[in-house]
């Protein structure tokens, strides 16, 4: 699954995200989404989601 639907994350959800220092680069960072950020339904480059250790960035990728 794609990390640009909303209703398709949610917290405690393991996923890859991109932090915006890695966006040139797509560097992807893993870890358990806490908050999510973007109020859209949609957002065409990831919903923006804060994960439990902090760091803020778009859901590149859902991993469970």
């Amino acid at each position: 699954m794609d990390g640009k639907t909303r209703a398709n994350i949610k917290p405690g959800m393991l996923v890859n995200i991109v932090l915006k220092k890695d966006q040139r680069t797509g560097i992807l960072t893993e870890g358990i989404v806490k908050d999510l950020l973007t109020s859209a339904p949609f957002h065409h480059r990831g919903i923006k989601v804060r994960l439990e250790d902090g760091q803020i960035g778009r859901v590149q990728e859902i991993l469970e």
